[in-house]
């Protein structure tokens, strides 16, 4: 029986949060095994072949910002994976949600300064969506005792 499993005595100091976590991580041996992770690349991926076509002169402005958030998503949900704690892990989660808002916004903003043609963004942000729903789930599975 896999120690995640296993009935603890008393006297081990392993929380019912720690034994969640193991549960919810078994069978992954990698934060590349996260399908929460992959579509977190997926996505940033999208977000610098989509910016690659926006204007040379905002570089340092909206591309930089939107590349730096697109990033940010699967970075913060591999960090989390990484702590080896539900709270951390938590924790980094809400922190990746918070950079998929922001990148929701450095998007929706380039169609409204026309920076990015109209609709041009409509695929990263379905993706987005997506990718918030997949954050959401992940952040209640991890609360759940």
């Amino acid at each position: 029986m896999p120690a995640a499993c296993s009935v603890l005595e008393p006297s081990q100091e392993v929380t019912a949060r720690q034994v969640r976590y193991s549960r919810i991580v078994r069978g992954v041996r990698s934060y590349r095994d996260l399908l929460v992770w992959q579509k977190g690349m997926d996505l940033a991926a999208a977000v610098y072949r989509l910016t690659r076509r926006w204007s040379k002169e905002e570089a340092f402005g909206l591309v930089g910002q939107a590349r730096r958030a697109a990033v940010s998503i699967p970075a913060n949900v591999a960090e989390g994976y990484g702590r080896q704690s539900s709270a951390s892990y938590i924790h980094f989660l809400k922190i990746a949600r918070g950079s998929l808002k922001e990148l929701e916004t450095h998007l929706l903003l380039a169609e409204r300064v026309q920076v990015a043609p109209c609709g041009s963004c409509n695929e990263a942000l379905a993706l987005a969506d997506e990718l918030g729903k997949m954050l959401g789930g992940l952040t209640s599975s991890l609360r759940k005792p």
